[in-house]
């Protein structure tokens, strides 16, 4: 069958059109990336905001089944009770963290140390390890001056080594306060974005669908909606988690007799956010405060921290986290990793949610795939 030269040249022309568009879309998926990657801080900073909003979007529904008072108030009687909550830990608890947190820091650095000297004496290398040991160097004993008036006048540092020391003292104390300003101003960031997400999440969720395509609106409408209460079941579910691992943790290493049990706990519950490594990075904290109390105690503290680890898995992830995520662990612990070497604490930390956001995306295609083939038929 002859093809004229008009459909030749349509067909030409529509497939020079597709080669453009295909290539612009790679160009605009590749600047996407390298957007992401420059800017990765910014973007899980503005992500944490988010989470933020939509923690604090949940407990303001929760509250709406009990009192029946528009948005804007329960959105207010929720920060001001997690405000007084706060306020309450830290000024009838304040200086009893300050103490602990100061013990624990002299408890941990020592045990390293003990840790590494124990590893040596058994023949094991602990060259990788980057401790710095303040040693002071003391003078050869076998030199001693002749005169006192020579001891001091060695041991009176020159000029170079003053101002030296005090350019050094200068930077260490810019770094302090730049890292302190750095994230006191993150804190304040990720605040302010979710209350004004939780002041008015339709707003920011009809702008959203806004920018989205007509004949694809619709479904983006049910999957925002599937990730919006996706999100919100796991961070209510993740709360009361961290809550009672908080609580256990505290009140058995309290039991045991540890110090600085308190300190412990807060650091225990904030980690349960993190999944799978979390859990490993506090139980190892634990251990080592531990050891300072003897092997008795350390060992009591690990058996406490399996105890709480089993708690966590067995009981209160299929118990309270049934409805909110159902991924593999082990898929969920290589994507962790994955996003920690790249992306450092924050790809840590923000693992899992961004891996909930991609599994209801992927079960939304793969059901609307079977739906389609199923009216095929």
């Amino acid at each position: 069958m002859a093809v004229s030269t008009d459909d030749r040249l349509a067909a030409r022309s529509d497939l020079a059109w597709a080669i453009a568009v295909g290539g612009i879309v790679i160009a605009l998926f590749v600047a996407l990336l390298l957007f992401a990657w420059h800017y990765a801080a910014t973007l899980f900073l503005i992500f944490a905001g988010m989470l933020l909003g939509v923690a604090l979007n949940a407990m303001t529904n929760l509250l709406g089944r009990v009192v029946h008072v528009p948005h804007a108030l329960r959105l207010t009687i929720v920060c001001l009770s997690l405000a007084a909550m706060l306020s309450g830990i830290v000024f009838l608890g304040g200086t009893t963290i300050a103490q602990q947190a100061a013990v624990l820091s002299d408890t941990i650095k020592s045990q390293i140390v003990n840790v590494k000297a124990f590893l040596e004496k058994n023949g094991i290398d602990t060259s990788y390890f980057e401790i710095g040991s303040q040693t002071a160097t003391s003078p050869d004993s076998s030199s001693t001056p002749a005169t006192p008036g020579a001891a001091a006048a060695r041991n009176l540092p020159s000029a170079g080594a003053i101002a030296s020391s005090g350019g050094a003292i200068v930077s260490q104390t810019l770094k302090l306060l730049l890292g302190t300003v750095s994230a006191v101003g993150n804190f304040f960031i990720v605040l302010f974005l979710g209350l004004t997400f939780a002041a008015q999440p339709s707003v920011y969720r009809s702008g959203l669908l806004f920018m989205m395509p007509a004949t694809h609106r619709a479904r983006a409408t049910v999957i925002v909606d599937r990730i919006g209460e996706t999100l919100e079941r796991w961070l209510i579910a993740q709360i009361l988690t961290m809550a009672v691992v908080f609580l256990v943790t505290w009140i058995g290493l309290e039991m045991i007799g540890i110090q600085s049990s308190f300190i412990l706990g807060i650091q225990a519950g904030l980690l349960a956010f993190i999944p799978t490594v979390g859990a490993i990075l506090a139980g190892l904290i634990v251990v080592l405060a531990s050891l300072a109390s003897g092997w008795v105690a350390a060992l009591s503290a690990f058996i406490l921290f399996l105890g709480v680890h089993a708690l966590e898995s067995y009981v209160l992830t299929p118990i309270i986290q049934r409805h909110a995520l159902d991924i593999p662990p082990a898929t969920l612990f290589a994507f962790q990793i994955l996003l920690g070497i790249v992306f450092g604490i924050w790809g840590l930390a923000l693992a899992l949610p961004l891996m909930a956001i991609a599994k209801v995306m992927i079960d939304y295609v793969k059901a609307d795939g079977a739906s389609a083939q199923a009216a095929a038929r």
